[in-house]
């Protein structure tokens, strides 16, 4: 019997040579790779970024005030009904009291013109000129504050990273040590040496850490998507981090709380962009005055039109030119207190940016004073838990031990367990609250924003 052609096409396809894609290779960063990156495709510093060439536009609009102005125009006009006047007819000297039509336009007028205006003087548009110049150094320091905030957030969410997964192998470490003690248990057990019931709360102990594995795979996955978020990554990319969340015992800060403060006034993009503001302030002060001074402008024009009736050539119409040239003065004299009001208001407006400006100064120096005390403390803790693991891992190894030879009890070993799991987690949070703090402090004084942005072109 003859196997059908579609069965042998069938069989034929399940014994393909199946080919299997190989997975993508991860992308291995350290922290400074991850800034690098993060600067080259954050969406906040592109928007940042383009933010400042938009400001650069608007100084040159502001500078359009002050230079000629120069139009040109073309008008054309073709006549439906034509104009007429009338004139009285006479008859001899006397009037006849008839009146007589006289059509003036002609079916097509043509009119071009060139017009040139200069203002001389106007204080008003010298005001703005620099009003806008603040603006685009303002948009340059928002630059920079993206910037340090970009470096601030990619800094901490690696961090975030790291202690993710150092949490991570502490628990399958926990979990490790708990299927040891389940294994000396039933050993135990076997030899007659423990009840049933202590085999049995050894195994509910490895069964109750596994939903804090679950939630720490979870935790993992999450913080890597928000890394990659940061990044500009697609969410598919795998990340595999180079660092390691570790301390190497470096130098406690050197400086003092004024020098800080110091630093942070000259270096802080915040901190600058409001000394801008006073000052945007001030100008727009200057701008609302400038409408109380006369505005002087010069102009000139150049015109030529024509007219024809149908039937015409275009070539043999004349096109007679007119020109002239002038100055215009205006200055106001009584505005309904409109000015007035209008300086008044810039005014308050800038005592009030000098007033958060003043605000700010005293809001820096509180968080570096936080800063400074949280950095120590976090030393100090580091310290402290250095030598309580060396003590925790010590006990469980002698409760471990007497358990084995039937000694100690499990309720021993797993306080023991929890001692040593609860301090080696402090010593990691400890390390992550030290590092997390210096990046903080990075942007309490504004060196995480003192990279080269590359404005000038």
């Amino acid at each position: 019997m003859k196997i059908p052609a579609m069965m042998m096409v069938i069989f034929g396809l399940f014994h393909l040579p199946v080919v299997f894609a190989a997975p993508a290779e991860p992308l291995r960063l350290t922290r400074a790779d991850a800034l690098e990156l993060a600067l080259g495709q954050n969406r906040d510093l592109r928007i940042a970024r383009l933010e400042v060439d938009k400001s650069a536009q608007q100084v040159r609009e502001a500078w359009s005030a002050v230079l000629p102005q120069v139009s040109a125009g073309f008008d054309y006009t073709r006549t439906i009904e034509p104009t007429v006047i009338y004139f009285p007819e006479f008859s001899g000297s006397q009037p006849t009291g008839t009146l007589i039509p006289l059509e003036i336009s002609q079916d097509n007028a043509m009119s071009a013109s060139l017009s040139l205006s200069q203002p001389i003087f106007n204080m008003q548009s010298f005001a703005a000129i620099r009003a806008s110049s603040l603006a685009r150094d303002i948009s340059r320091e928002a630059w920079r504050d993206a910037l340090g905030s970009t470096v601030t957030a990619v800094s901490i969410s690696y961090y975030n990273v790291l202690i993710a997964d150092a949490q991570l192998e502490l628990v399958r470490q926990s979990l490790q040590r708990w299927q040891q003690a389940l294994g000396d248990t039933r050993a135990l057990f076997a030899e007659g040496m423990v009840a049933d019931i202590d085999t049995l709360k050894a195994h509910l102990s490895v069964e109750n850490i596994r939903p804090d594995l679950l939630q720490a795979e979870n935790r993992c996955a999450s913080v890597r998507t928000e890394l990659k978020n940061l990044l500009g990554l697609d969410p598919s990319v795998r990340l595999d981090l180079l660092d390691s969340l570790t301390w190497d015992g470096g130098p406690s800060p050197g400086q003092r709380l004024d020098e800080l403060y110091q630093e942070a006034v000259q270096n802080r993009p915040d901190v600058r962009s409001m000394e801008l503001q006073v000052e945007a302030e001030a100008a727009r002060v200057g701008v609302a005055r400038g409408e109380r001074f006369p505005a002087l402008s010069a102009f000139g024009q150049l015109q030529a039109q024509t007219q024809f009736d149908d039937g015409t050539a275009l070539s043999d119409t004349d096109w007679p030119l007119t020109s002239s040239v002038g100055v215009s003065l205006s200055m106001p004299l009584f505005t309904g207190f409109r000015i007035s009001a209008a300086v008044d208001q810039a005014r308050i407006s800038r005592m009030q940016a000098q007033t958060r400006l003043e605000q700010l100064k005293a809001d820096v120096r509180a968080d570096l004073e936080v800063r400074l005390a949280s950095l120590s403390e976090a030393r100090r803790r580091i310290e402290v838990q250095k030598t309580t693991i060396r003590t925790a891992e010590r006990s469980y190894d002698i409760s471990r031990l007497r358990l084995r030879e039937g000694l100690g009890s499990r309720l021993e070993l797993a306080d023991a367990e929890l001692q040593l799991q609860r301090a080696r987690t402090n010593y990691l949070q400890a390390v992550y609250d030290y590092l997390v703090e210096t990046v903080r402090m990075e942007a309490s004084t504004g060196r995480n924003a003192s990279a080269d942005s590359g404005m000038d072109r």
